[in-house]
């Protein structure tokens, strides 16, 4: 049974949107109100907001508005950032176990779902999430992209697909003014694209764009968007998927509005975008990309489409597989490889079919990387909810140290250096300070040794364990 005589602690490991939600659901119960939280977000990076910092195009200011709600949830006193502090390494799942009454994993998704099709192998196929992490400055992947292929090949009908576009699309000093760190900057201004295309097997009834995020393909000048109107097709499955859903139908409106419009003057790259075109192959020669070979499909009435035999053979020098984003695995903690996330039953973690007292998980870890941010909001409320129904049935943890002090103690003994949520305001101001040298909001600080000495400068010469 657990004190109710103290705060219910709570570990959330991922400091993005997921784990911010899961904490502000926390701080809304009735058991804050009564009893009392204390929840300790821990996140590896030595910034917090996860997917918002790293996952995100830089020309995407509406949805790093999304900063500003979790900036609220982290200014509250019950709630305490210790970042830079690895999960599995710096800290394992038995530390978390003796010092919080219950352990929410939401550790998101940063790694590429396989495309299992001949040549993807080659040396100029990219999976889009290392591309993104690439331009959004995170410190584990290279400084340095080859942007050398005139015509670039794209698959996936996703906004993360459609984010890969818009960037290869536009011109370095077009995404200038965004926070883009200095060597992101040299390498768009490199950037050889004039020609992007976007494939997918079905067609526009079944694209999962969101509207916005297509409508902006066109508010760049330099940017043209093609449609061939021979891509516009619906079956009865696609009119019943459009009256069925707004987004669906203004989504398909959308396309045929690129299809059937005017060439656009003075736009010097062109984006196509090219539906019932199946991926079946990446061409190469010498090791490297030099096509990708797709199938025609049609649909078969139901919205679902079938294989034609016709196949087309594209000139691309590069290939980005957008189709769809990948969990970690984590130490010690049950994982299902296929499906991509850690086994639970709404949010309660389960191994082998025995639930793993207080542990939970919330997020794309729990669910699957698919949907918006924003969804993962009702993840955190049922998770949130049975840990309180947990707690009420005496069914979470017995932690032998869980004051607050206790786990500072631990991450200190090991000579951990971790951040904190004022350490991410010194960050914050230092990467303002940046952008405002050079006219701009920020400037976003890439390497950890630099996040670690803005944010927390009196812990960089101390050696990590």
């Amino acid at each position: 049974m657990s004190d109710n005589s103290r705060p219910l602690r709570v570990a959330i490991v991922g400091a993005g949107p997921a784990g911010i939600y899961a904490a502000d659901a926390l701080m809304k119960s009735d058991t804050a109100k009564d009893r009392g939280v204390s929840i300790d977000l821990y996140e590896r990076m030595p910034a917090p907001f996860g997917l918002i910092r790293y996952g995100v195009a830089p020309d995407h200011p509406r949805i790093k508005g999304i900063i500003t709600a979790l900036h609220k949830v982290l200014d509250k006193p019950q709630v305490r950032l210790l970042g830079n502090v690895d999960y599995g390494t710096d800290i394992t799942i038995d530390e978390l176990r003796a010092h919080y009454d219950a352990v929410i994993f939401s550790t998101g998704a940063t790694d590429d779902r396989v495309l299992d099709i001949p040549g993807v192998d080659l040396d100029g196929s990219y999976g889009a999430a290392q591309f993104v992490a690439w331009y959004d400055g995170h410190p584990d992947f290279p400084r340095t992209w080859p942007l050398e292929a005139e015509k670039v090949a794209v698959i996936g009908v996703g906004n993360v697909a459609l984010d890969v576009a818009r960037v290869l699309a536009k011109t370095g000093d077009e995404l200038l003014p965004t926070e883009i760190p200095a060597n992101v900057y040299e390498g768009l201004k490199a950037n050889k694209a004039v020609e992007v295309h976007v494939f997918g097997r079905r067609g526009p009834a079944q694209a999962k764009f969101t509207p916005l995020e297509l409508k902006e393909l066109d508010h760049s000048p330099n940017i043209e968007v093609v449609v061939n109107p021979e891509d516009i097709d619906y079956d009865e499955g696609s009119a019943v998927a459009r009256r069925g859903s707004k987004i669906t139908d203004q989504v398909a409106t959308i396309i045929e509005n690129y299809a059937i419009r005017e060439p656009k003057q003075g736009a010097i790259h062109k984006l196509f975008l090219h539906f019932f075109e199946s991926p079946t192959e990446i061409l190469g020669e010498d090791g490297k990309v030099v096509g990708l070979r797709t199938e025609r499909t049609q649909l078969d009435g139901t919205g679902n489409v079938k294989p034609t035999g016709k196949t087309t053979d594209w000139e691309v020098g590069a290939v980005y597989r957008a189709v769809g984003y990948l969990s970690d695995n984590l130490p010690q903690i049950p994982f299902d490889s296929q499906a991509g996330v850690i086994p639970n039953e709404a949010g309660r973690v389960f191994d082998e079919g025995q639930q793993l007292t207080g542990i939970y998980t919330t997020g794309w870890v729990k669910r699957g990387p698919v949907g918006l941010i924003g969804h993962t909001k009702g993840d955190a409320n049922e998770t949130v909810d049975c840990i309180l129904k947990d707690m009420e049935a005496g069914a979470l943890l017995e932690p032998s140290h869980p004051g607050e002090d206790a786990i500072v103690e631990l991450l200190e003994s090991k000579s951990i250096p971790f951040t904190t949520w004022d350490g991410w305001y010194r960050l914050d101001e230092h990467e303002r300070a940046l952008g405002a040298a050079e006219g701009r909001e920020r400037v976003k600080v890439v390497e950890r040794e630099d996040m670690l000495a803005a944010s927390e400068p009196d812990k960089v010469s101390r050696p990590s364990a």
